[in-house]
């Protein structure tokens, strides 16, 4: 299934949810109307409302708070790129410029937190508990993903274990949650629960690991963003992580010192040896086996096109341009 036929079959409901994202940045605080339309509009896939939207049909959902869901979950997503990008340092996302390199830090985090608050008071509007239990928890155990890696920066002695951990708190948790709420919200048994969250774990570590690799095997127009942002912040993402373990000493020296550095300048030599060795067909590996055990997770539930269409995603997430 292409990606077009998934967006086909989901239109309407994707429609109603960038109306909702839309009314609900509304603010009488204008900048946090320039700034939030700014980052929504700028190009990005909506896969994580997607996938809110498709596991909620996919047990038969009938009404229509995984239109809320899908909301919620993107204004948390957006919240932590306006963070993110402030903690890095970036200055280009989704081939746009970052808005912190428009309005400034300040600007940025501050509204990333109106982001943040408003996805709570819609949370409180669902009137599930259970809701409120799984986001509170999934936003926190993001924020202490990216404190995890922060830690993790310009260490070269991170292990692919700590690596993992980082990626499964930072960006797997808000898949995982958004697929397990779309069980929630349709009462369904803890089998198809528990099915749909390994769905969106899964998921979420394979897009992660092929992210960090295209930030070293593609180009700035494919990624979106410069080549080598992540070296340029000392991060020791799998590819990295997986040349100092396969290359020779020269390699291992030259990759430890980009790292511990920040070696922006360091580029084309890192460049080389990571091509030079099997890191980027292994950080691919990884993420192929990640998206299976996606796919195997689905046999829990009912066949339907939504359920082929989660599974087409999780394909789509590992046959990105590497």
């Amino acid at each position: 299934m292409e990606l077009s036929a998934i967006r086909e079959l989901i239109a309407d409901d994707m429609r109603a949810t960038d109306l909702l994202i839309l009314d609900r940045l509304q603010s009488d605080v204008v900048l946090i109307n320039q700034i939030g339309h700014y980052i929504i509009n700028s190009g990005g896939k909506r896969l994580r409302p997607m996938i809110v939207q498709l596991a909620a049909l996919a047990v038969g959902y009938q009404g229509n708070q995984h239109i809320n869901l899908a909301a919620i979950i993107e204004f948390i997503h957006t919240a932590t790129l306006l963070h993110d990008d402030v903690v890095d340092g970036s200055d280009m996302r989704r081939s746009n410029e970052t808005a912190n390199a428009v309005w400034g830090n300040a600007a940025s985090v501050l509204v990333g937190d109106f982001l943040y608050s408003r996805s709570f008071e819609m949370m409180v509007e669902i009137q599930n508990l259970r809701v409120m239990d799984v986001l509170s928890h999934a936003t926190n155990r993001i924020a202490e993903g990216e404190v995890l890696q922060l830690l993790n920066c310009n260490d070269p002695d991170t292990t692919e274990e700590q690596y993992l951990e980082v990626i499964t708190r930072k960006t797997a948790t808000l898949f995982e949650a958004g697929t397990r709420l779309a069980a929630i919200v349709a009462e369904r048994p803890e089998c198809e629960e528990q099915a749909l969250a390994d769905y969106g774990l899964h998921l979420g570590m394979a897009f992660q690991m092929i992210d960090d690799a295209l930030d070293y095997g593609s180009s700035d127009e494919d990624i979106g963003k410069n080549l080598g942002d992540d070296l340029a912040e000392g991060k020791p993402t799998l590819p990295l992580i997986r040349a100092i373990h396969t290359g020779n000493k020269e390699q291992q020296k030259l990759l430890k010192t980009a790292i511990e550095k920040g070696g922006a300048d360091m580029v084309d030599e890192v460049m080389a040896a990571i091509e030079s060795t099997d890191a980027i067909a292994y950080t691919a590996r990884r993420a192929r086996e990640e998206a299976e055990l996606a796919k195997k997770a689905l046999e829990a539930l009912p066949p339907s096109a939504f359920n082929s269409a989660l599974a087409a995603l999780a394909d789509f997430s590992v046959q990105r341009s590497i």
